[in-house]
């Protein structure tokens, strides 16, 4: 019996290219020694400033007070100085800017960036910054991940894939956690669940959790308390902890960006602002040093019950003022290790508050500071499922998982209610950069209809009959005809799917006339309108085009403005922007 030989399996499947699979593993691997180095050159910075390695809480007692000050403040200047001349990318948190590359630019990032960010987020660390390092190393990884995909000349469809590779890569090595590192380049950075997406970046995540895994071992961050569900009446008190977690992720939000503003408008060079937030960041580490760095020396007290009512109450407005003023002045570092300590105390005050009330019925305060640190993150993040794995993989602990889903998903819901952006796409849309709208705002809002419009258009008299319109479509090739009164004002719009219901009644081509059919509710713009306004009237009516009116007073046409024209506008602005910005 003959086989019919045809099609291999493996090309009927819809499987992932394997060359994309080989890559994912490369950049794994780059990535994952890239944090190696990220966590040794950061150390050598802490030494560079302290000549000590060790938790900054274990020896601030022998700092002396003008070191406190000054140290974070030259580390402000370094980096002011880094980010002004080298890479601006390599400011903030980073992972906006990720967003932002993948969608304006197809995922291509600077190859100078992961070396700017190492430095300069080694050196804001180092020195005091009130910051976290899981942002420098999304940003390290997805700069990887994105040279990785230039270098193999990769297509713009799989960029992404390639940049949300690099991600997961710097989560998982930074966290030892490899399920959220995916889950965080899948939720946030790619926004696609797809198995195209998956397999690549599982592979780049379990590769770099390996690499770190070896040099630094398989083990928490933190001192992870036992957990367990004293009381099913416990499960009504996490919804509550959800809603204050959510709060107080909120407020970190909204006081970073105020202190951004703060220092942004103060008429003074760029370069030098982050050494007099340093500075400022100096007074505070003098009164409270567990907010130095990343601050898990504070949160593994506060997790094993170690830690005063008081003392954790008022460090969750420090922690605040410590990173806003870090990150503000123009330092650089993550935001999810400062959303994990504002957690953390958020959760060990409820904790102490929920067991004075109800001591039979509630764990000790460490287990709310546990559920807490997921409760913040998915609050500034909005995202409760990357929240919910990170907590988890860091105890391996099924027993948290009611409670985190609780108090992760209450704090999401009631956040992006309050505010639809979260942490990162708030500053993005700052910038104009709308991600789900898919489009950078400020270039269009700097763009006026009638730079845009064409004024080629067809017009028709309200008292044409149907035989006039009929002729007029085929005469003149037009998608739509403007009906016009007598003073040449528009009055309605006429396609051609309004006359086809009445084509083959030969009765009507003298009674009907255009008046009759026209669409008289009609969506216009002005010649002076920004494009964008434009824009969003079209997305509102769901149409392809609108006339546009010399004044909204007159109604007399002027032209009219095509989807087609604004997605053009839209390229040449974007074009124009890149190489403004190589200049």
């Amino acid at each position: 019996m003959a086989v019919e030989r045809g099609e291999p399996l493996f090309q009927k499947l819809k499987r992932p290219n394997i060359r994309y699979l080989l890559l994912a593993v490369l950049i794994g691997v780059l990535a994952g020694y890239g944090a190696v180095l990220f966590k040794l050159v950061l150390k050598f910075m802490q030494w560079v400033f302290y000549q000590n390695t060790s938790d900054f809480m274990t020896f601030a007692t022998s700092v002396p007070l003008w070191i406190k000050i000054l140290m974070p403040a030259v580390g402000g200047l370094v980096v002011g100085l880094v980010v002004t001349n080298f890479a601006a990318e390599a400011k903030g948190h980073g992972v906006p800017e990720v967003m932002q590359a993948i969608a304006l630019r197809g995922g291509r990032i600077r190859k100078r960036v992961a070396a700017a960010k190492i430095f300069a987020s080694a050196v804001t660390i180092g020195s005091g910054g009130s910051v976290g390092r899981e942002g420098p190393m999304v940003q390290i990884g997805a700069s990887i991940g994105s040279s990785i995909g230039q270098v193999f000349k990769t297509p713009s469809v799989h960029m992404k894939t390639m940049v949300g590779c690099g991600a997961a890569a710097g989560i998982a090595a930074t966290f030892n956690a490899p399920i959220a590192g995916v889950l965080f380049a899948l939720e946030i950075i790619i926004g696609d669940f797809g198995v195209m997406q998956f397999s690549p970046v599982v592979l780049s995540s379990v590769t770099a959790t390996a690499i770190s895994r070896y040099y630094f071992g398989d083990f928490p961050h933190f001192d992870i308390p036992a957990y367990s569900i004293v009381s099913l009446w416990e499960y009504l008190l996490y919804p509550l902890l959800g809603i204050v977690s959510g709060l107080v992720g909120l407020s970190f939000t909204k006081i970073l960006y105020w202190f951004e503003d703060g220092f942004d408008a103060i008429p003074i060079p760029d370069w030098i602002k982050p050494a007099i937030g340093g500075a400022v960041l100096g007074g505070i580490l003098a009164v409270f040093p567990q907010v130095f760095g990343v601050g898990y020396g504070a949160m593994n007290l506060a997790l094993v019950n170690q830690m005063e009512f008081q003392i954790l109450f008022i460090l969750i407005f420090v922690k605040i003022l410590a990173s806003s003023v870090t990150l503000g002045s123009g330092g650089s570092g993550g935001i999810f290790a400062p959303s994990l300590f504002l957690g953390c105390m958020t959760g060990g005050v409820f904790g102490f508050v929920v067991h004075f009330l109800f001591p039979t019925s509630t764990a000790m305060p460490g287990a709310y500071a546990l559920v807490a640190m997921g409760g913040v993150v998915a609050g500034t993040t909005y995202a409760p499922i990357t929240a919910i794995l990170i907590i988890f993989e860091m105890t391996s602990d099924y027993s948290i998982i009611l409670p985190l889903m609780l108090t992760c998903i209450t704090a999401t819901v009631m956040n992006s209610m309050i505010d639809r952006a979260s942490i990162y796409t708030t500053k993005l849309l700052r910038r104009g950069i709308d991600i789900e709208a898919g489009r950078e705002r400020h270039l269009l809002d700097h763009i006026v209809v009638k730079e845009v419009m064409t004024r080629d258009f067809v017009t028709i008299p309200a008292a044409a009959p149907l035989s006039q319109i009929i002729w007029t479509f085929k005469t003149e090739n037009a998608p739509y005809l403007h009906v016009v009164d007598g003073e040449k004002r528009l009055v309605g719009i006429i396609s051609f799917r309004d006359i086809r219901a009445v084509l083959n009644e030969e009765g009507l081509l003298n009674l009907i006339i255009a008046h009759d059919i026209a669409t008289r509710d009609l969506v216009t713009v002005t010649m002076d309108d920004t494009v964008q306004e434009a824009l969003d009237k079209i997305t509102d009516r769901g149409v392809s085009q609108v006339p546009v009116l010399i004044s909204g007073r007159d109604r007399q046409l002027a032209g009219t403005l095509t989807e087609h024209a604004i997605n053009a506008a839209y390229n040449s602005a974007i074009v124009k922007e890149e190489l403004a910005g190589r200049r």
